[in-house]
């Protein structure tokens, strides 16, 4: 008996590995494939299309439509890395002072506050939404992998085209088609400004009825952007 449940636990043991194996692959697989190839859809956008129909929304369906940077307005590049990860051009993935701040606050602290683009990006096309420290081990490995084979034009080009800016709406191009009525490539600085300003929650924050919270945030951002060089600062860095 003893001989049998050790031989069942040594299979369990190779199916898990297995699977482990398989699934580091398939990330691998993903990292340099979509260093050049367009994302079809992201692991985010998965999970909350099984999540609508889960719970019985048949008529959610995650809208994206991939563009490539040349057909994104400067201004949303230059948004989304004033409002979300100003360091963005010259850390190699993690923003070591946020990451040391939200441990000094302890687990009540703000996770996401501690996320660069790079780390956002690898959750959302790789991995599942959420806070727990497991998943963020797991995107700190991913974020080496991008960091390491990725241009930070590509990084943040993905990052555009998987973001979540409101309900159902994946990407850069549906969100300015959806809420301007107008293609990526022709969003001004105020409206770049002002889906930036949605980001850290586009569920919660609408760009379509923004609150006085987020035309604070928008005007905010407008300010970093300036500050920033606007284009000017783009093309320093290779980002324009």
């Amino acid at each position: 008996m003893k001989q049998r449940n050790k031989m069942g636990f040594q299979r369990i043991k190779a199916w898990a590995l297995r699977a482990v194996l398989t699934v580091v692959g398939v990330w691998i697989a993903g990292i340099l494939l979509f260093s050049f190839l367009p994302v079809p859809f992201s692991a985010v956008m998965v999970e909350r299309q099984l999540g609508a129909w889960f719970s019985g929304d048949f008529s959610y369906v995650a809208h994206s439509d991939w563009v490539s940077m040349d057909d994104i307005s400067p201004w949303m590049r230059l948004a989304v890395i004033a409002s979300e990860d100003q360091k963005f051009p010259t850390h190699w993935g993690f923003d070591v002072q946020a990451i040391q701040s939200v441990l000094d606050k302890g687990e009540g602290g703000q996770i996401r506050g501690a996320s660069t683009l790079s780390q956002q990006t690898a959750k959302n096309v790789f991995l599942w939404d959420g806070r727990s420290w497991v998943r963020k081990g797991l995107e700190a490995g991913l974020t080496v992998g991008l960091e390491t084979v990725w241009t930070k034009r590509r990084i943040l080009a993905v990052y555009l085209n998987v973001a979540e800016f409101g309900d159902g709406v994946f990407g850069v191009e549906e969100a300015a088609q959806r809420y301007f009525h107008k293609p990526a490539s022709r969003l001004t600085l105020s409206e770049a400004a002002l889906l930036a300003a949605v980001l850290p929650n586009p569920i919660r924050f609408k760009a379509s009825s923004p609150s006085g919270y987020i035309r604070q945030r928008q005007q905010w951002i407008m300010r970093q952007m300036r500050q920033l060089g606007g284009e000017g600062y783009l093309r320093e860095h290779k980002l324009l």
